[in-house]
């Protein structure tokens, strides 16, 4: 991976483009995240002797027929690479209509792992301009397809080659998009400490994350500057590189759903059970630990954790989590999000209980030990 982090890396994108001979080039990138900020005219500067297409034609959180609708136009002509510059969204964009270009079957088959990956994607610069998802560093793509949420990955072929994150392109960032996506990264990191297939690595990542998300999210939020705003720009690409090991567990599970259902933002619907689930993995007991290490590695990881958080216990933690949400002027309670029904709750749990996420937590979450934590929300 050839990655640029930094204040005005931006500039590195006329290096990547002349040194790999990329000259007609498929640009992705969102609407008015795109066209009403200085974004721009920062990146048409550096195309300006390039021929480019520019492909903003989606809705946030990718739908298969987005996707469709961008390779099909991807195809119609022979570009050399693509960049993708944006949000999450944007950077799921780009990587799926990358790796979908370059193999041949219906990319629903892909994403429903009928068919199997066999190639690298075409060409793809991921540039980030948010401070959160973390997307530019992962080996998998969101695709909703009927309120449902599906991951286009492989960690061999969907692995990133050209990154440039600089902190100045986060500058634009709107309050609400800030602390959501700050919390974003927040959960990530947290999630992938304790993940059952965490390793050093993620972990060495993770322990990175936090602290600077804890010292800076709030004044990004309220007050930024250009230390907090690199921060959590630095920040966030770390909590990425650690769940691109490990991936999501419980949290973001849950989430999806109360994103598609009830339209919360994305990182804020991943944090909400975020205090929940740290104390119930906190509670973990031979007769439900799901980490092969056992359940002396797992109170030894959730203890170091809370270390991290600078608690002296899971209960200070808990609550130190749900007052920095607070903080950021965000509701930590369900009713105040429209979430008020039993049929609510019934709607997250039918949806957001993912197998494949939730096995990734430490502790064994039933259905039902999760209807009543939600409950309790």
């Amino acid at each position: 991976m050839i990655e640029y982090l930094g204040n005005s890396s931006i500039n590195n994108l006329k290096d990547i483009l002349e040194e790999q001979h990329f000259k007609k080039i498929f640009l992705i990138t969102g609407k008015n995240s795109f066209e009403n900020t200085t974004i721009k005219p920062t990146l048409l500067r550096i195309l300006k002797n390039y021929e480019f297409f520019h492909f903003n034609d989606f809705s946030p959180n990718p739908k298969l027929n987005d996707i469709i609708k961008g390779l099909e136009l991807f195809k119609q002509e022979k570009y050399n690479a693509i960049i993708a510059i944006g949000g999450g969204s944007v950077l799921d964009m780009g990587k799926s209509i990358s790796i979908l270009s370059t193999n041949n079957n219906s990319p629903i088959d892909f994403i429903l792992i009928k068919k199997k990956l066999e190639k690298k994607g075409a060409p793809l610069i991921r540039i980030p301009t948010t401070a959160g998802s973390g997307s530019e560093v992962t080996h998998f793509a969101v695709v909703y397809i009927d309120k449902v949420k599906y991951s286009l990955a492989d960690s061999t072929f969907m692995q990133p080659e050209y990154v440039i994150v600089d902190p100045k392109l986060t500058y634009t960032m709107s309050k609400s998009l800030t602390a959501s996506s700050g919390l974003d990264a927040f959960t990530q990191a947290i999630e992938s400490f304790w993940n059952i297939s965490s390793t050093n690595l993620s972990k060495k990542y993770s322990k990175k994350a936090i602290p600077l998300i804890l010292s800076n999210i709030v004044e990004a939020t309220h007050n930024p500057d250009k230390k907090s705003r690199y921060n959590m720009a630095i920040a966030a690409n770390y909590a990425g590189k650690a769940i691109n090991i490990t991936k999501t567990t419980a949290c973001h599970a849950i989430s999806y759903p109360i994103t598609s259902y009830f339209n919360v933002p994305h990182g804020h619907a991943a944090a909400l059970t975020l205090p929940s689930i740290l104390l119930f993995n906190s509670e973990v007991s031979d007769n439900d630990v799901i980490d092969p290490r056992g359940v002396n590695y797992v109170r030894k990881s959730m203890s170091e954790l809370i270390r991290i958080l600078g608690c002296s216990s899971f209960i200070e933690a808990k609550e130190k989590i749900t007052g920095l949400i607070t903080k950021l002027n965000l509701p930590v309670k369900f009713k105040e999000l429209g979430i008020k029904s039993p049929e609510d709750i019934e709607l997250i749990i039918k949806n957001g209980f993912n197998p494949e996420r939730v096995k990734n937590n430490p502790r064994l979450l039933t259905k039902s030990k999760l209807r009543k934590i939600l409950r309790q929300l």
